[in-house]
C-alpha cells in the first residue's frame, strides 16, 4: 500500500519562521526606502516568497508595519540598556539620541509612522521598557550635571516625533535635510543648565 510522506512538524515550523524572518527583513528594506505605501508585492518579491505567504504571517499591512515598529523599539530598548552601563550618562544619552535619529532618518516608513501615529510610538516605548530605561538614563544624566534639571522623559518622544514629521514631510520634496544639525541643536536645548525655564509637560507617557 502506498504511503504519503509528511514533513515533521518541527521542520514546518522552522520553515515558517524562516519565511517570517525573510518577510520582516524584506519589509524593513523596502519600506525604509518606499515608505508606508510600499506595495506588499515588492516585499514578497524581495523576500523570495509569494504574496499569500506574507499574508499568512501578517493578515494586514498594518500588522506587518506594527511588527517592524515593535522590532525597532525593542532594539532601541536594548541600546538604551547598554547606555545605562556607560560611565558618562550625558554622553551616553547624546550618543543614544544620535543613534536613534540616524536610523529614523534612513527609515522613511518609521518617520511616517511616528509622525502619523505618535500614540502607538508611546505604547511601544512603554511595552518594550524603552520609556523606563530612558527615564533612568535621564535621571542619571541630571544627577551627573550634564542634563538640565527640568527635562523629563516625555521630551524625548516629542523631539523624536518632531524629527519624524520633518523628515517624513520632506521626503522627495527637497534635498536631504541636515539632520545632524537638527539633533545637535535639540541636544543643546537639553544640556545643563538650560537658559530658559521650560513650561510644565502637558501629558505623561502612559504607563
Amino acid at each position: 500500500m502506498a504511503t504519503t510522506s509528511k514533513a515533521p512538524t518541527s521542520a514546518l515550523r522552522a520553515d515558517a519562521r524562516r519565511n517570517r524572518d525573510a518577510v520582516l527583513a524584506a519589509a524593513r528594506e523596502r519600506l525604509a526606502k518606499d515608505g508606508l505605501d510600499g506595495p506588499i508585492e515588492d516585499i514578497a518579491r524581495t523576500a523570495g516568497v509569494g504574496v499569500g505567504t506574507v499574508y499568512r504571517h501578517f493578515p494586514s499591512k498594518g500588522d506587518l508595519i506594527a511588527a517592524l515598529v515593535r522590532d525597532r523599539f525593542e532594539r532601541l530598548a536594548e541600546r538604551t540598556a547598554q547606555a545605562l552601563a556607560e560611565d558618562d550618562p550625558w554622553a551616553a544619552f547624546c550618543d543614544l539620541i544620535r543613534f536613534s535619529a540616524e536610523r529614523q532618518v534612513r527609515d522613511r516608513a518609521l518617520s511616517q509612522f511616528l509622525a502619523q501615529q505618535p500614540e502607538l510610538g508611546y505604547h511601544n516605548a512603554v511595552e518594550t521598557g524603552l520609556a523606563d530605561l530612558t527615564a533612568q538614563l535621564i535621571a542619571n544624566a541630571q544627577r551627573a550635571g550634564g542634563m538640565r534639571k527640568d527635562a523629563v522623559v516625555e521630551d524625548v518622544p516629542t523631539l523624536v516625533c518632531g524629527l519624524g514629521a520633518v523628515t517624513a514631510g520632506a521626503a522627495g520634496a527637497m534635498p536631504e535635510l541636515n539632520w545632524e544639525r537638527y539633533v545637535e541643536i535639540m541636544l543643546d536645548g537639553l544640556r545643563a543648565p538650560g537658559v530658559n525655564k521650560l513650561p510644565p509637560p502637558r501629558a505623561s507617557i502612559p504607563r
